[in-house]
């Protein structure tokens, strides 16, 4: 077990380095110079240059490559060139809207998908499975701003029951925080969960037919111990794979949401650094999202060793 784990470890060296040499490369192959935008439209060419020195953006890519390189290999991600904040700090300020948004939409997700993923697969080919995925494709292909918009209106505006924007830290109030992160949960949930909600059904009507499946109703175990304990076990790989890859996705997706709803997270920041040309926050941001991915990838893998025992060896 240690042997996988150290050779899934090493295997991410290769991929974070490949994302920090693609990063830095298209980010400066982008259109638009950060100087200019910092000097503004008006600008000499002698103060827009000085500027660039500044930076360090007049030197080679090669250079400018080791010097951020450099930087990494002592945790520091570099400032910004916009109010000269570090980029590790501004990265910190919007990591809890984020991870808390996307937590609380997976676990909406997962709530409610499973069970419906379960009962489709179960009465598959009924008027039950055949709701359940009208269901599912409705969440697929309803846009997130158009769901958001709607549930601001219902919930927000006529019932009030919840705001309707905004986002309060978890220190200032924990009632306040669930309150302002219910209804961007929700509409983020939808979509989630209407792929776990297709892949489990996908994967319990494949296992429902197996042998072993089988043999246990014919042993006479009720249905509920043959759908869980022996259908859904078996059938947890891949939708472990669809639930993790899901969360990693959601980290770095939520930009719609988080603009409809006024969240201050990761997904905005990015936004406006490209936008502004802000090439340490689109790096540090870029870079701190795929180390997401690659974490979040390795905890699937190393799942599949303690739901599946052939594959620890």
């Amino acid at each position: 077990m240690l042997r996988y784990v150290a050779h899934r470890l090493l295997a991410t060296i290769p991929v974070l380095l490949t994302v920090i040499l693609f990063v830095f490369v298209i980010v400066r192959l982008t259109p638009g110079d950060p100087a200019a935008l910092m000097a503004g439209p008006d600008a000499p060419a002698t103060d827009v240059e000085a500027i660039r020195e500044s930076l360090g953006l007049n030197r080679p890519l090669i250079v400018q490559l080791g010097i951020w390189m450099g930087d990494l290999a002592q945790g520091d991600l570099g400032t910004s060139t916009f109010g000269k904040n570090k980029v590790l700090d501004l990265i910190r300020q919007r990591m809890v809207p984020t991870i808390s948004l996307a937590v609380m939409a997976e676990v909406l997700a997962v709530g409610m998908a499973v069970p419906l993923g379960i009962l489709a697969g179960w009465k598959a080919r009924s008027l039950t499975d055949r709701g359940v995925m009208l269901f599912a494709v409705l969440g697929y292909s309803i846009p997130v701003f158009w769901l958001g918009l709607m549930l601001i209106y219902l919930f927000a505006v006529n019932l009030n029951w919840v705001p309707a924007a905004g986002y309060t830290p978890p220190q200032e109030g924990l009632l306040d925080y669930f309150m302002h992160l219910i209804l961007p949960a929700a509409t983020t949930a939808v979509i989630a969960m209407a792929l776990i909600t297709r892949m489990t059904r996908a994967t319990m009507i494949e296992t429902l037919n197996e042998d072993y499946v089988r043999t246990a109703r014919a042993k006479g175990l009720a249905e509920k111990v043959v759908l869980v304990r022996h259908a859904l076990r078996n059938a947890a790989l891949p939708i472990v794979t669809v639930i993790g890859l899901g969360v990693a996705a959601l980290l770095s997706g939520l930009v719609v949401t988080e603009s409809v709803f006024a969240i201050p997270g990761l997904g905005r920041l990015l936004v406006d650094s490209i936008a502004s040309r802000n090439y340490p926050v689109i790096q540090g941001t870029t870079l701190v999202i795929s180390v997401v991915y690659v974490f979040i990838n390795l905890l699937v893998d190393l799942s599949y060793a303690f739901l599946d025992p052939r594959i620890r060896y």
